[in-house]
């Protein structure tokens, strides 16, 4: 688990952003306007240099936003075509500013699993693929309010955007690219390709891999209610569970959140609407799950509600998708990357899936070869300007 962020620190990195935020009015004609881009040093996320991207996307309601995320090029001169992008979407951070993290990797102590992120980035530049990596909105350097966590069509939007936004900062960027993710980057991937056509129809997409993605949650929090008690080695769950609630109440108030929390609920979600993830489990230790809630969640208006927010499209995807899963996975347990598959294949959908038996967005040398394998056939076909 990452070490506790220094809240201070990230505070006065951030004000800039923050002020930026206050000030933000003027809306562009079309998502993912160009609002400023900022070249890294070459030791920037483990050596990887890149730039910092600064861009607009839409929220859910459709209100325009800004946010951040960072571009990765290849070295020497782009191809005639222009260099082909994948559109990287991170695993869970937290639902504060400054948690995502790609943008300002350096603000706190490094999430566990950013060197990790940054190898797989890494090896995508090093086959000549210009890479995109959204913050998300919320988490990067703009204060908009709690990040939407596992929120479809937030995750699907800034991801989108941010792959317009750096062609309108590099015209060495074709319009074809293909998006991959981990965990909740998982989701973010597969949220992406379900309205890609429709979001962005000049753009050439061909295809997904997603990790362990996190899927199928909304048919397992509606269990949740009160009586549950404390458990050892649940802390993790339980700040899982805390981020999709408070990232809900932000954006869906017919959800009616507080009506299901009890004061401690509700005391712990405010807080968690300004934290990262390590701080958000670190408040619940000790906690159960029912001591945040007056009511079971399967009552009233919430469970509608939550399933619109991160349900993931079973259907309709029109590019292929891999499927990375470890059937060990305790993060997201294997029954719910199962439920996905079954729902896939009833579904229609054109997909492939490689199993292992590591950890959590664990990757076999099988699933390395899987991964390189179907992102060089998916991008057989010659991008273009």
């Amino acid at each position: 688990m990452p070490k506790t962020m220094n809240r201070a620190a990230l505070a006065a990195t951030l004000t800039a952003a923050a002020l930026v935020t206050a000030t933000f009015a003027p809306a562009s004609a079309v998502p993912g306007a160009l609002i400023a881009t900022e070249p890294q040093a070459a030791d920037w996320h483990h050596g990887l240099g890149g730039s910092v991207i600064e861009y607009t996307t839409t929220d859910s309601s459709g209100a325009e936003r800004p946010v951040s995320g960072a571009l990765f090029l290849p070295e020497g001169d782009a191809p005639a075509t222009g260099w082909p992008i994948i559109a990287y979407d991170h695993g869970t951070m937290g639902s504060g500013p400054g948690c995502g993290g790609q943008a300002d990797p350096d603000i706190a102590p490094l999430p566990a699993n950013r060197a990790a992120e940054d190898e797989l980035i890494q090896r995508l530049v090093d086959q000549g693929f210009a890479v995109v990596a959204p913050d998300y909105l919320g988490l990067g350097r703009y204060d908009t309010g709690p990040h939407p966590y596992l929120e479809v069509a937030s995750e699907a939007t800034a991801t989108i955007d941010l792959v317009r936004a750096a062609r309108a900062a590099n015209p060495d960027l074709s319009r074809t690219w293909s998006a991959v993710g981990a965990s909740q980057g998982g989701h973010a991937a597969l949220s992406t390709a379900s309205v890609q056509a429709s979001y962005a129809p000049e753009l050439d997409f061909r295809g997904t891999a997603a990790v362990d993605p996190a899927s199928d949650v909304e048919k397992v929090l509606p269990l949740l209610g009160p009586g549950i008690p404390a458990m050892e080695g649940t802390a993790g769950l339980t700040g899982f569970t805390v981020s999709i609630l408070a990232g809900l109440r932000a954006t869906h108030p017919e959800a009616q959140v507080d009506s299901y929390l009890t004061p401690k609920g509700r005391e712990v979600l405010d807080a968690a609407g300004g934290q990262c993830i390590d701080e958000i489990v670190t408040d619940v230790k000790g906690l159960g799950l029912g001591d945040l809630f007056s009511r079971s969640l399967s009552d009233g208006p919430l469970r509608g509600a939550l399933a619109q927010y991160m349900t993931l499209p079973t259907s309709g995807y029109d590019r292929p998708i891999l499927l990375l899963v470890n059937v060990t996975d305790t993060v997201v347990p294997s029954p719910l990357h199962a439920a996905l598959i079954a729902q896939f294949a009833v579904g229609g959908v054109d997909f492939e899936t490689v199993t292992g038996f590591g950890q959590h967005t664990t990757l076999t040398p099988e699933m390395w070869t899987a991964l390189d394998s179907f992102i060089e056939r998916i991008n057989a076909t010659p991008p273009q300007r």
